[in-house]
């Protein structure tokens, strides 16, 4: 199975443990082994959207908002955090070195169009890797990003639903936990190297696409960044230990991921930030713990609204998230899960960044779940989740979604 789809199943802990563990489609073809893997998803999702106070949680907020004719009920069926996917892994050995390559597409059930066909495909992944496990690998092309990417294959809501932010029928996907406790990893353009893992610990350390912050302005946020250029390539850099002690297993990880910016306005900036997970399972109990923190870094996409263009001051930010999963011994998993992700003003004397309400404070998640192993590869999901967004500018929403569906990995 493509290492990014097992590392989904296994990092949500969604007692999947045998799915896993099996690949895809496996297809011998001359010295080269074919993987053709993936997952259909699909969730009825029902959402409640309230304006509670001012004109809404700012450019960044992940409530949805009350439609303009100030209705607050909507329906959808809309694909989960996780895409559905089909991907092609070829590996092979040759001259002592293991070569792989992986071409995956997402297509997506979240039409939304005239005719159905409203939402173009999405296509993720396109790199390839050669490496030995003596000396450890080395990544070339698209893929999920190195920092915070143990943040979101760790998140319950990545085999469901989570926060639906634009809404619940409008997205290629929804959110899940992304703003409201870590910020996106995305998937870029990358040259990474992976070490070989040393009795548990392994690193990986690359350089990125540097065009990952958004280019237009948030009609919301005067002060949102547009980005002319970036004059340097990213760097991203992660470390991890897993470890198992009798009937307790886990992970601990670390990230990082440093861009340089330049604006239209000729400023030149550094945008980073850092982060901190683990993972303990024992007796069917599953804890997850998460922070991050970055300065310029933004709330959800890296970077957005993470800079003052009025001041030329970047903006802090941080947040995090804990989650407690249980696996009955009906094999259903249950889990909740608390995450906020803030942002604060500049901090620029005489500037009233925020001070409207364009600029989001805080995003706040509450999700409880339930996730149910029909067959070995087919599972039920049930989840409710409430967010709550707030402005500087003393602006609130709130929203309220159920969702109920399935997915299929093969």
């Amino acid at each position: 199975m493509n290492k990014n789809i097992k590392l989904a199943v296994a990092g949500a802990v969604l007692a999947l443990s045998a799915t896993a563990a099996n690949a895809g489609i496996i297809i011998p073809a001359g010295e080269w082994t074919m993987d053709i893997n993936g997952n259909v998803n699909a969730y009825a999702n029902f959402n409640h959207s309230d304006s509670t106070k001012g004109t809404g949680g700012g450019a960044q907020g992940m409530a949805t908002a009350k439609d303009v004719n100030t209705r607050s009920s909507s329906t959808g069926i809309n694909t989960g955090l996780l895409p559905s996917w089909l991907g092609f892994t070829g590996t092979t050995r040759q001259n002592d070195i293991d070569v792989s390559f992986t071409i995956s597409m997402q297509p997506n059930v979240s039409d939304n169009g005239a005719g159905g066909d409203g939402k173009t495909p999405l296509f993720r992944q396109s790199f390839m890797t050669f490496g030995d496990k003596s000396w450890g690998s080395i990544k070339l092309g698209k893929d999920l990003g190195i920092f915070a990417a143990d943040a979101i294959l760790n998140d319950m809501t990545l085999l469901g639903v989570g926060s639906p932010a634009a809404g619940v029928n409008g997205a290629s996907t929804t959110y899940g936990g992304i703003g409201t406790g870590y910020i996106y990893a995305a998937w870029k353009g990358q040259i990474a190297y992976t070490t070989p893992n040393f009795n548990g610990f392994q690193a990986t350390v690359g350089v990125t696409n540097p065009n990952q912050i958004a280019n237009t302005v948030d009609a919301t946020d005067p002060t949102a960044v547009v980005v002319a250029s970036q004059s340097r390539l990213g760097l991203e850099g992660k470390a991890s230990y897993n470890f198992a002690a009798n009937d307790v297993t886990g992970k601990v990880w670390v990230s990082g991921a440093s861009y340089k910016v330049r604006t239209v306005a000729n400023d030149s900036y550094n945008a980073y930030a850092g982060d901190i997970g683990a993972n303990v399972n024992v007796a069917g109990f599953g804890l997850t713990g998460y922070y991050y923190a970055g300065e310029g870094a933004g709330t959800t996409t890296f970077g957005a609204s993470g800079y003052d263009a009025t001041a030329s001051k970047k903006r802090d930010s941080d947040g995090g998230y804990v989650q407690l999963t249980y696996t009955l011994p009906v094999k259903t998993k249950i889990g909740i899960a608390y995450g906020e992700s803030n942002l604060d003003k500049s901090g620029a004397v005489d500037n009233s960044d925020g001070a409207t309400g364009g600029l989001t404070k805080s995003n706040e998640r509450w999700t409880v779940g339930a996730y149910h192993p029909l067959t070995k590869h087919l599972n039920l999901v049930a989840e409710y989740s409430n967010i709550t967004a707030k402005a500087h500018g003393g602006g609130e929403n709130e929203n309220s979604v159920g969702s109920l569906g399935a997915i299929l990995f093969f």
